[in-house]
This record gives structure tokens, C-alpha cells and sequence, in this order.
């Protein structure tokens, strides 16, 4: 089992930054590779960002491309979101998951442990 929480969600308005963290606990954090979903009111939850266990290869939406960065710092056992020039549309529940493999996915269904979510909100 691995354990998943995140932290670092608020209030924020509209062209600031946030850096949102996911602490990780119960296995080798090494061994995953981590993404980052999020899920607004009334939608599905959607792919965000993604970084290789191996390599640190990293993946993302379009719509975040050039404003968000994933990373990992696997001393820590912990994986950063950093979200600049925020928009209210990235207004959502983030959710950090873990993927016991070397590569990266953007569905849902190959990720095998979650955290609970930490709310982002952007105003205008």
C-alpha cells in the first residue's frame, strides 16, 4: 500500500502561483511514477501532469503546458506541482496518484493509489 496526502491547495486569484505537494508513505517512493489529476464541479476527472519514475520524463496537459511543472524529490518522498499564471478555469480538487511502473499514463485507471485531494481555487 501506499499512503498519498496533499497539501498546498487555496484561494488564489487569477495569475498567481501555487505549489501544491504530495507527501508519500508506505512503499519505495522510487518505484512510481506520479501524476497529478484534477476535478472540477459536474466534469470528469482529468490528466494533468506526469513524471517517469525512471528518468524524470515528464508529460502534460495542454492547457497547463508552459505554466505548470511536475517534479519529484524521491528523498523526500514527495511530488511538487508548481502552478503559475493561474486562470479560474484551473479551478478544481487536485489529486495526486501513484503508478507502480516506469512510464507515465494520462487515464486514470493506471494508477493504482490516490490521495484524498486538496482543493484549488482561482478567482477573477
Amino acid at each position: 500500500q501506499v499512503q498519498l496526502v496533499e497539501s498546498g491547495g487555496r484561494l488564489v486569484q487569477a495569475g498567481g502561483s501555487l505549489r501544491l505537494s504530495c507527501a508519500a508513505s508506505g512503499r519505495t517512493f522510487s518505484d512510481y511514477s506520479m501524476g497529478w489529476f484534477r476535478q472540477a464541479p459536474g466534469k470528469e476527472r482529468e490528466f494533468v501532469a506526469a513524471i517517469s519514475r525512471v528518468n524524470g520524463n515528464t508529460d502534460y496537459t495542454d492547457s497547463v503546458k508552459g505554466r505548470f511543472t511536475i517534479s519529484r524529490d524521491n528523498a523526500r518522498n514527495t511530488v511538487y506541482l508548481q502552478m503559475n499564471s493561474l486562470k479560474p478555469e484551473d479551478t478544481a480538487v487536485y489529486y495526486c496518484a501513484a503508478k507502480r511502473s516506469s512510464w507515465t499514463s494520462t487515464y486514470k485507471s493506471a494508477y493504482d493509489y490516490w490521495g484524498q485531494g486538496t482543493q484549488v481555487t482561482v478567482s477573477s
